[in-house]
């Protein structure tokens, strides 16, 4: 990949695409009820709170590498003293907009650099940032998926949801 090829990837198709699916994804997790993020549907599972943990911080984590050209070998931030879900949210919006503006400012030198993903990938680093939207829509997924069985309403994502339109019809109609 060239320099040129990495910032029009950044600029024109993957910086709009992260602000977009951030939006969404800040919906889903706000919508997990602060009292329920210990539900999870299988003992197997992630609970919705290490679910919302695991989207924020994977995110971070992938920027940041972006950002200093390889991963932590110690992993990413930990958020242990996170207690319920709109803890998360309120970090994931602010180390999203900070670490965002900072790779928006990345030359193409940088972003074509090829980067290791612990001995499984080797990507050119703009690439990462591809990789960050598939894994947070994979679990966002999840996420939606727990949110009825706790009670919770599924938010619009990328059009109207059942619960939406519910609460679009039950709105006052105003003229």
């Amino acid at each position: 990949m060239q320099p040129e090829q990495a910032e029009f990837l950044l600029r024109d198709v993957l910086i709009p695409s992260l602000q977009n699916e951030h939006g969404i994804t800040k919906r889903i997790m706000a919508a997990v009820p602060d009292d329920r993020g210990d539900y999870k549907p299988d003992p197997t599972s992630m609970t919705a709170f290490e679910l919302a943990r695991h989207i924020a911080t994977a995110e971070m984590t992938f920027m940041q590498a972006v950002i200093k050209g390889e991963f932590p070998s110690s992993g990413g931030p930990r958020l242990d003293d996170m207690k319920n879900v709109s803890d998360v949210v309120r970090w994931y919006e602010q180390s999203f907009q900070q670490r965002l503006e900072e790779v928006s400012k990345l030359p193409g030198e940088q972003l074509a650099k090829i980067i290791d993903f612990r001995g499984v990938f080797q990507l050119p680093a703009v690439m990462y940032l591809n990789f960050l939207l598939n894994h947070s829509i994979h679990h966002r997924g999840q996420m939606t998926v727990y949110l009825r069985p706790m009670g919770a309403k599924v938010p619009n994502i990328y059009g109207e949801s059942y619960d939406g339109k519910q609460a679009r019809q039950a709105a006052p109609q105003t003229a």
